[in-house]
């Protein structure tokens, strides 16, 4: 996510993205922030040569959970204003559902998706709960303590059925798992992409317009 909060001084990202929009170069950021409409006309610029495309990541349309699950970040009627305007802006749009939270989140799937549909996002993706190493006891601990102390055990438990009995496993399923919750979740998501017209425009970008940046002050240092 290049728009972190210190972005709002440092314009770091909107520099980069100029330069990228200017020579035609192929980029795509995944976000939660609402500063991503701060640089609509970069984007906007490269969308039009195919070159642009922002992911806006949601994980609940529930404001109160989601100041919990993620409190300094953009609100979900915020994040779904994002996905309106970059829309309305000619900026192809992905959601992607991440994580997935089973037994606290994954209800919402087929709401998301007809959310972000309207809102003009044109695909969708979802990625279930990982937690290697040691943020299985963090992430247990912080759910019973400030999130849903009442659903914690619930969600430890469907995790574990996703992944073999433990709470991650590194393998190629993991970030979908596997098992009947697992199917569930993949065939909600295929079910509800197409009823809502998601993922029909799959595209990869195009370099076709990408050209060199004039040469320069210290780009004369890298030559021809």
């Amino acid at each position: 996510d290049i728009y972190q909060p210190i972005e709002h001084q440092m314009r770091i990202a909107r520099g980069c993205l100029e330069v990228l929009a200017e020579c035609g170069q192929p980029v795509s950021t995944m976000t939660k922030s609402a500063l991503v409409l701060r640089d609509v006309d970069l984007w906007q610029k490269l969308a039009a040569k195919n070159a642009g495309r922002v992911t806006v990541t949601l994980v609940t349309l529930d404001a109160d959970l989601a100041q919990k699950l993620e409190p300094r970040a953009t609100l979900p009627a915020g994040r779904l204003r994002v996905i309106r305007e970059l829309s309305r802006a000619g900026v192809p749009v992905t959601v992607n559902i991440a994580p997935v939270i089973p037994g606290l989140t994954d209800e919402e799937m087929p709401a998301i998706l007809e959310a972000v549909a309207e809102a003009g996002a044109t695909r969708a993706a979802w990625v279930l709960l990982r937690l290697p190493h040691q943020l299985k006891d963090l992430f247990l601990d912080w759910l019973q303590r400030s999130v849903h102390p009442d659903r914690a055990k619930k969600v430890e438990s469907l995790l574990r059925q996703a992944h073999g009995g433990k709470l991650y496993n590194a393998g190629d399923a993991r970030h979908r798992g596997r098992g009947v919750r697992a199917d569930h979740l993949a065939q909600t998501f295929d079910v509800f992409t197409r009823k809502h017209g998601l993922n029909r425009d799959v595209r990869p970008l195009t370099g076709a317009y990408f050209r060199r940046p004039g040469v320069d002050g210290q780009m004369s240092l890298f030559g021809n």
